[in-house]
């Protein structure tokens, strides 16, 4: 997995007064040689024309460049390399520009998702439960015998399934901000795995969980993180086919928590793999395309991320790396 890292605006600001101050320290030293022997030619015009450009980099305009770096002496030296720090400059910019691009368009879809989700909340919620009251009226009516049962069974669990939808839904459309406590966070992962555990009884599917009894406690909303586990884990299950294992690991890493879940399942695609987490995108039959949108924007909220890699026919691994505490990560990214 290749992942970029976009500088922010005050780390090219300082990188521009850094370069001036080194760029101009050295042709000082070189004026001063020059001077000393007599060799003045160019150096008090490269000076000037230096000058200028430092105006038009610190105006905004990242384009300039100067002539004097076709010297074949010290001087053009400097030059090639302003010329090379601008470009560098240049590039990050555009970088931050598309990074800005795509946080735009990811609030744009999560804005028309609010709106859907407020309407299928009235919509579809209110005459779901109406038909979940029905059902379990005619449920109790019916004989023991009746082979009708297992029609209403059937019922029950697909009213079940939409109202899980409408949830995750409502969840990533208008997500709660996170209630966060120093708390064991081996704890919360244990609750998702257990959970999980309960959806695999009668399949062949292992699932290994191995604590870190040494973690400190990590600030975290248990419920958002269990959550986010539990989209993670049952992800899992749904991508194997027929028997297999997934283990979950928690580790401390460089001052993070990390926790792996690891599947054996059917891996996922390089065309797909960079779509996963957007909202409604799925591979899946039945799937909604929420559960990973949801365990990002959750992980998001507590100033964490997701990564994930996969290799198709064997498996994939999701990574979740969380601050051990917000307020430190918050000013971090501040």
């Amino acid at each position: 997995m290749t992942t970029a890292t976009i500088p922010d605006l005050a780390g090219v600001h300082h990188a521009t007064s850094t370069m001036k101050a080194v760029v101009f320290r050295r042709l000082n030293d070189i004026a001063d040689v020059a001077l000393n022997h007599q060799e003045v030619d160019g150096v008090m015009e490269s000076r000037v024309e230096l000058q200028g450009k430092f105006v038009s980099v610190g105006n905004g305009d990242l384009d300039v460049t100067v002539g004097f770096a076709n010297r074949n002496d010290e001087i053009g030296d400097l030059g090639r390399n302003f010329n090379h720090m601008v470009r560098q400059l240049r590039e990050s910019r555009k970088e931050m520009e598309g990074l800005h691009r795509a946080q735009m368009s990811r609030a744009e879809r999560f804005a028309a998702i609010g709106e859907l989700a407020v309407g299928l909340a009235h919509e579809i919620r209110n005459p779901l439960a109406g038909i979940a009251g029905v059902i379990e009226i005619v449920g109790r009516d019916l004989p023991v015998s009746s082979p009708a049962l297992a029609v209403v069974k059937d019922v029950r669990l697909e009213i079940a399934r939409i109202s899980h939808i409408l949830t995750d839904l409502l969840q990533t459309a208008r997500p709660h901000p996170p209630e966060v406590r120093p708390s064991n966070l081996n704890t919360t992962v244990e609750h998702a795995v257990v959970l999980a555990c309960q959806q695999v009884l009668s399949r062949p599917i292992q699932i290994s969980f191995e604590k870190d009894p040494s973690l400190p406690n990590v600030e975290h909303d248990s419920d958002q993180i269990h959550q986010l586990l539990l989209n993670l884990l049952l992800n899992a299950v749904q991508a194997i086919d027929g028997a297999g294992a997934i283990r979950v690991e928690i580790s401390l890493l460089k001052g993070d928590a990390a926790i792996a879940v690891i599947d054996t399942g059917r891996g996922i695609t390089p065309e797909d793999l960079p779509n996963i987490f957007r909202p409604f995108y799925t591979t899946k039959r039945n799937g909604t395309g929420l559960g990973l949108s949801l365990a990002r924007r959750i992980a998001e909220e507590h100033h964490g991320r997701i990564d994930v890699t996969s290799k198709v026919g064997k498996g994939t691994k999701f990574f979740v790396v969380l601050p051990l505490q917000q307020a430190t990560a918050q000013a971090a990214a501040s």
